[in-house]
């Protein structure tokens, strides 16, 4: 029931003059994005003079950019509670699956994963008008947000979606996905590689805050990837059947190899009988013009009692070529004009007859969107629970790069927009498959299904729910498929839930409780956590690995955790005696934990230290 808005459609109207001269900006009266005019720009446009202003520099920036790195950069007090019973194979597993906010995830990660993930992979929401839930609140004070961070409630009340309304703005994409990209980078290894799919709305952006995080210097590429058929009969103008994997590394990246594709194993046609296992083999040329002079690769070889000059050099050493030849690797065919033309063989497979590695190509040819659609409704029995899923043999081929030549196919993969769980789902097909031990982390948003879905009315209320099945499934199917071989396969995963902390608020922040409370707080403990919730927080605390093996002991009626053969033990019941306190020490654990309320009495308390001290003294103890 409102009038026009004067000022907006005038900036539409220069907008459709001078394009550049419009910009997003935040209105100081709503705290709002909109669109304003760049006046300074408008002015240069209009003058045929330099006008001066402000200083020129390269830069890339948006409205509320430094809230943006503050938020990547500030601390968050939430835990990782495990869930036993929607995990599989929860005490044997090395993969999780963790639902919450990626960015309060990706921090509470960050200390234990620094530098131990070897690939990440995401599939972010693009940038639509209609599909991204992350919000992050730059509203709230620097306080504010340290005491809320992780917390929302049923509802999502976090989540806003980005409507068509809201203008598509590219302020709020870029301050929801820089600070989870700055925080993932500190969790790559040295020689980690990340991939993000992503369409034409973002794909500018993207590069340039990949450029800032990773440094332009690491961008490998920009793969171009057809990835779908056609376009439906409402299409406009192009039709658009392609979209984009931009591929960073942590560090510089020397090479990157993949298998030959079905098409550029095609060129290996020729048959040579003493190599057979090698299969066939294509030729290259062995002499060359192109190569500045170079003494050392001009001399001459001998071919059925002919000697041969190049005819300006070689291009390989004179033993490198004698040994080629010496090996059947050489081919010889005499020329018309009676001279010889020299080349090498290259065959299809080693030795052993793997298939050779190449480069990979920047355009990919599918598989398309419609495969993963297909894929996840043969796993729903038909059902179409969660359409146009990234296909499997997509992820499987970023999953079998190789970096710097390393035939590594044990590392940590990691998907923070995890959607219908498509990458746990290819690691654990190409393990099947190449017998590597690739392990995965999921996560992914609680984001609620649609009630209209056909998601929704097959009994998947949230993303997480669709997630976690289909990896039962898949699992399942993988060693259905192959069970003399996939016996040992993990395809297993621990739950695990984003919450807000364990610890009552005096933990944190004694100041803020008032005299009147002090008893009330005696147990600094939230009266719902079990002790392997505390566990898990430890964990996390004191760097042991989500996925460590853990093992228990009952002694003197009281639980005993013994994580990673001894890297911590933990105990966490009442009414902890000597007895349990001595079995602790004796098991010589590099970390020992329990509760300030542990003790069963001030005895117990007075012999903790001496205890340790007579039968672990190298043992760091902790009192949670």
């Amino acid at each position: 029931m409102q009038s026009t808005n004067g000022v907006q459609e005038n900036i539409g109207k220069i907008q459709s003059l001078f394009p550049d001269c419009v910009t997003e900006t935040i209105d100081e009266r709503t705290g709002e994005l909109v669109r304003k005019v760049d006046f300074e720009k408008l002015q240069q446009n209009l003058s045929d003079v330099i006008i001066s202003g402000r200083e020129e520099r390269y830069q890339f920036t948006w409205p509320d950019k430094k809230k943006a790195i503050l938020l990547a950069n500030s601390p968050v007090n939430a835990a990782l509670r495990p869930c036993r019973e929607e995990s599989v194979d929860f005490d044997n597993t090395q993969n999780l699956y963790i639902e919450g906010d990626n960015l309060d995830v990706l921090k509470c990660l960050k200390e234990t994963y620094l530098h131990k993930v070897k690939m990440i992979y995401i599939d972010p929401p693009y940038n639509t008008g209609n599909d991204f839930v992350y919000e992050d609140d730059f509203a709230e004070s620097s306080a504010e947000y340290l005491a809320n961070s992780g917390q929302f409630d049923e509802q999502g009340n976090r989540l806003v979606t980005n409507t068509e309304s809201n203008g598509r703005f590219h302020t709020d994409w870029l301050n929801m996905i820089y600070p989870r990209l700055k925080v993932a980078r500190d969790l790559l290894t040295d020689d980690g590689v990340i991939f993000i799919s992503i369409d034409d709305n973002e794909l500018e952006n993207l590069k340039r805050v990949c450029d800032e995080i990773f440094g332009e210097e690491n961008r490998i590429e920009t793969i171009v990837w057809k990835n779908k058929y056609g376009a439906g009969a409402y299409t406009v103008g192009f039709i658009s059947v392609h979209e984009y994997i931009l591929c960073y590394s942590k560090k510089k990246i020397l090479d990157i190899t993949s298998e030959l594709d079905e098409e550029s194993q095609s060129v290996y046609s020729k048959r040579d009988e003493k190599y057979s296992i090698r299969g066939g083999y294509m030729t290259q040329p062995l002499m060359t013009n192109s190569l500045g002079d170079r003494p050392n690769l001009m001399y001459p070889i001998e071919h059925n009692g002919v000697v041969i000059l190049p005819r300006k050099q070689w291009v390989w050493s004179q033993d490198r070529l004698q040994t080629a030849i010496d090996n059947n690797e050489v081919e010889f065919n005499l020329q018309k004009d009676g001279t010889y033309s020299v080349r090498s063989k290259a065959y299809l497979k080693d030795e052993r007859g793997k298939i050779r590695r190449g480069k990979p190509l920047s355009l990919m040819s599918g598989p398309f969107n419609q495969d993963g659609t297909k894929e996840v409704r043969r796993l729903f029995d038909g059902k179409s629970i969660f359409d146009f899923t990234k296909p499997v043999s997509l992820i499987q081929k970023l999953l079998a790069l190789q970096i710097n030549n390393s035939p590594d196919n044990d590392f940590v993969v990691l998907d923070f927009f995890s959607g219908s769980a498509t990458t746990a789902h290819a690691v654990m097909q190409l393990n099947a498959e190449d017998g590597g031990n690739r392990k995965f982390i999921m996560v992914q948003l609680p984001e609620l299904t649609d009630e209209k879905s056909e998601a929704y009315k097959a009994g998947y209320k949230t993303i997480c729910e669709i997630g976690k099945e289909r990896i039962r499934r898949a699992g399942k199917k993988i060693k259905e498929d192959s069970p003399l071989t996939t016996q040992d396969l993990d395809t297993g995963f621990r739950v695990l839930k984003l919450d807000s902390t364990n610890m009552e608020g005096i933990y944190y922040t004694p100041k803020d409780i008032s005299q009147a409370d002090i008893f009330l707080l005696v147990n600094n403990v939230k009266s719902d956590r079990t002790a392997e919730d505390l566990l898990f927080q430890v964990m996390l605390e004191l760097g042991a690995m989500l996925d460590s093996k853990i093992a228990t002991e009952v002694v003197a009626g009281k639980t005993i955790y013994n994580v990673a053969d001894g890297y911590l033990v933990a105990c966490f019941d009442k009414d902890v005696t000597d007895e349990v306190v001595t079995t602790i020490a004796k098991m010589h654990p590099l970390y020992a934990v329990l509760r300030d309320t542990s003790m069963a009495n001030d005895s117990t308390a007075t012999n903790f230290e001496q205890l340790f001290k007579t039968y672990s003294p190298d043992t760091v103890t902790k009192i949670l």
